[in-house]
């Protein structure tokens, strides 16, 4: 087992319609395209730096009710119940919702950059795998470059969300399979069945709930998800992607469970996904993540 020789602190930085204006006092203000948010976050320990009447601006706050349970979004300014904003050559559906996300990480365009220049670089057919695909940012990605796309979630709402999508993003007549179950169950009956990926994509949340009462608990489930995922890496698999959100670890956690999966072969890149702040420059962490290629 090796350790990670660098923490990344990897940024997205070919955003047009998004930006974090400003953030701090425990809060970011954030632009999803004509639409300005205000979103709690915690680690925005530092003081804001933009004037309050540009707060005011904001089209709709979130107040949290429970901590990292979700919260009540409060209507400042007009807007619509839901808009669209683009990635380049991919487009998302965004909308308000119970919890504070509202369709699309924004941090992780990185991600879908480096998936597309790695099947890209392929030249021959490949197959990609999303596992807890949600709005399906990662599959529009994957599909745009010209991969046969699995896209698993457990939730049929995440489904029918990345379905329109694709729509949005011109790419239904790309081959896209959906599959609403559990992640792991799925995962288990692909090896069993002898089917293989050469690309891996996963972003096990830190709990949820499956549509059947699955119960995931991330400290609990992955080492399981690990194991079963080395039988469905193909000989001639090109890349792993693991990303997680709101857990107590570091990045040294995903680096050791890609390695595990992938074993000493390739490249092992680890750390954080921040977006930089246009205020004052401040950096904030979203996420951990892995990424391995061939």
């Amino acid at each position: 087992m090796s350790l990670p020789k660098n923490i990344i602190l990897t940024t997205s930085p070919d955003w047009k319609d998004y930006q974090l204006l400003d953030s701090g006092d425990g809060k970011t203000l954030e632009r999803f395209g004509n639409i300005l948010l205000v979103r709690p976050r915690p680690q925005a320990i530092w003081p804001t730096s933009l004037p309050s009447s540009e707060w005011k601006k904001a089209n709709a706050v979130l107040v949290e009710e429970k901590q990292e349970y979700g919260g009540k979004w409060t209507i400042l300014n007009s807007m619509d119940k839901s808009w669209t904003i683009s990635y380049k050559d991919l487009k998302f559906q965004l909308q308000l919702s119970s919890s504070r996300h509202v369709g699309v990480f924004p941090e992780q365009a990185t991600h879908w950059d480096w998936l597309r220049t790695q099947i890209e670089a392929s030249k021959k057919p490949f197959r990609m795998l999303n596992l807890f695909g949600y709005s399906g940012a990662a599959t529009l990605a994957g599909a745009a470059a010209g991969a046969e796309v699995t896209h698993v979630d457990s939730s049929k709402h995440a489904i029918t969300w990345a379905n329109q999508n694709v729509k949005l993003s011109k790419l239904q007549d790309k081959p896209i399979r959906w599959i609403a179950e559990d992640a792991l169950k799925f995962v288990k009956r692909e090896a069993r069945r002898g089917s293989t990926y050469q690309g891996i994509v996963m972003d096990p949340p830190k709990f949820g709930r499956g549509s059947s009462g699955e119960v995931w608990d991330f400290f609990k489930r992955i080492p399981e998800l690990i194991e079963a995922t080395k039988g469905i890496l193909a000989k001639d698999a090109r890349f792993v992607i693991m990303t997680a959100y709101a857990i107590t670890a570091s990045a040294v956690v995903t680096h050791q469970a890609v390695e595990q999966i992938v074993g000493k072969k390739g490249n092992l890149e680890s750390g954080e996904l921040v977006t930089i702040e246009e205020s004052a420059g401040h950096a904030l962490s979203h996420a951990i993540y892995t990424r391995w290629s061939a």
